[in-house]
This record gives structure tokens, sequence and C-alpha cells, in this order.
């Protein structure tokens, strides 16, 4: 072998050392682990503390916008029956009586007892609801079971979050009978009474001044079919000294309850309302009116 090739083949033999890769460790090479990231305890804890913070800031503004919401609609539904309360007024010359044919307490079942909710229903566009009713029979007569029982969301409030454990059909707005907060004698002083459809020229105290129907979700007898959807106020509005089994002005509104007058305005009115300006808002032919404006 000349002397040239020796030193090809060991150029080559050295290239080949320095390429190949080494599998074997060296013995004094130490082996280091992958490096792992992620959060500290500590770290977390303040992660969930800030989550906790930005929950409780958020969520109550949400559920104020969510009421708000509501309360939209629950003044979007006094309204339109509020339209269909002129337009009753407009076609038969009164407005529908509180009660027809009022069944006392273990009264004849012949008696229908409808109430002016089941009246006004042509009004607000429910024909076919309407119409499904033998108004021939009772509000409860077997035949009018089914109807009677339905859900109608014009008459149900959204705040009112109970509603689906009771019986289907209910009405969270009632019509006002009259008040016994300023007078014991005769409690008939309101719109809505027994029997007796009122004209608007009855309404001495006017239209502007004067309470048609307001929420009730809390009373035993709010179904819209039923004759004795209509009450006499007893107290303040939410008046937690109401006894509950009495149909009264309540909502589960924050501070308050939607209230319909006979012109067709809704207005909120607050807990604090002085009871005697709702008694005189309640009349409507006391002459408080006078009072009220001076």
């Amino acid at each position: 072998m000349s002397h040239n090739q020796k030193n090809s083949n060991a150029s080559e033999l050295h290239h080949v050392e320095r390429a190949a890769p080494c599998f074997l460790p060296h013995a004094s090479a130490k082996v280091s682990s992958p490096c792992v990231s992620g959060f500290t305890l500590v770290e977390l804890l303040v992660v969930i503390a800030i989550i906790g913070i930005l929950t409780s800031t958020i969520l109550p503004s949400i559920q104020q916008a969510r009421e708000a919401a509501r309360r939209s609609t629950c003044m979007s539904n006094l309204r339109q029956v509020g339209l269909a309360m002129a337009m009753y007024q407009q076609s038969l010359g009164t407005l529908p009586p509180g009660c027809m044919e009022r069944r006392p307490w273990r009264g004849s079942p012949l008696l229908k007892n409808y109430a002016w909710s089941a009246l006004l229903l042509p009004y607000l566009e429910q024909n076919n609801l309407s119409s499904s009713i033998d108004f021939n029979v009772a509000s409860d007569h077997p035949r009018n079971v089914a109807v009677g029982t339905t859900d109608l969301s014009l008459y149900l409030c959204p705040s009112a979050t109970f509603r689906s454990q009771l019986r289907q059909g209910r009405s969270h707005y009632g019509g006002l009978y009259g008040q016994r907060i300023s007078t014991k004698i005769e409690t008939n002083n309101g719109v809505f009474i027994y029997d007796n459809p009122i004209r608007f020229e009855d309404i001495l105290d006017g239209l502007t001044n004067t309470l048609a129907v307001s929420e009730d979700t809390l009373g035993p007898d709010s179904y819209w079919i039923n004759g004795s959807n209509i009450f006499e106020q007893s107290g303040g509005i939410n008046d937690p000294k109401a006894w509950i089994g009495d149909n009264e002005i309540r909502s589960q509104h924050l501070g308050g309850a939607m209230s319909l007058f006979c012109c067709g305005r809704v207005a909120f009115l607050s807990n604090s309302t002085d009871r005697f300006a709702l008694a005189a808002w309640i009349t409507r032919a006391s002459g408080e009116p006078n009072e009220l404006e001076q």
C-alpha cells in the first residue's frame, strides 16, 4: 500500500469517527430531565381568587339586566291589557264586569263565575282561545277544564319564578275590586266589581287617577278564567303584614309592583307608596284626586 493510500484511509476513518453518533453516554456525563412548565399552588390560588372577584362583580350586573328585561315584558303585558280594555269599552260601551255571575262560597255550581280576564280575550287577539270556552256553562265545568288550564303568556309575569309549581291557567294580574284601607263599609269602590260593568263615564276620579289592574302573583284565586281574579286591597304594596291567604298587590319585582291605570298608563309603584294614596288611586269615584293634586 502506498503512502498516499494510507493517508487517504486514515482521513476517511477520522471523518467517520467524527460523524458517527455516540449512543453510549460517557460514564461521567449527567442525564438531564426534560423541562416541565406549570402553575405553582400559590399562582393557582391567585387565579381562582381573581376569577371569584370577577364573577362576584359581573353576576349582579347580569342579574340586574335580566330583571330589567323581565320588568319590561311585564310592563308590556299590562299595556296590552290596557289597550284591550279601551277596545272593549269602545265596542260594548262598558268595561267587562269583574266577575260575571259571581258564585259565592258554596254557591250554586250553575253560576258561571267568569272573570274579566276571560271576557277580554277577543280583544287580546286570543279569538281561538276565547272560542274554545263554552260560555253556556260554568267556568269550571268539565267542558272548560282543558281551555281553563291553558297558560297565556300575556297574563304571566316573567319574574314570578314559582308559577311552574302551581296549576296552569294562572294570571299574575288581578282586577281591582276596591280597597278597604280608608273605608270598611263599601269596598266595591274599584273598577272591576261583581256583575256590574263599569263605564269610563262612571270613573269620576278620572281615568288617569284610577287603577284598574295590578300584579297579584301570590293570590290563591289568581286564574284568568276564574271570577275570583279580582280583589280588594287592604294594605300597602307587597305589604308583609297582609295575610297570605288574601289576594293583594304583590310581585316578585324588587321594590314594587306593576300597575295599570284606566287610561292605559302602566306605572311601577314602589313598596314605599303611601297606603292612603294607593287607596285613592283604587277608588273610582271618591273625589280624592283633587286632594292628591294639591
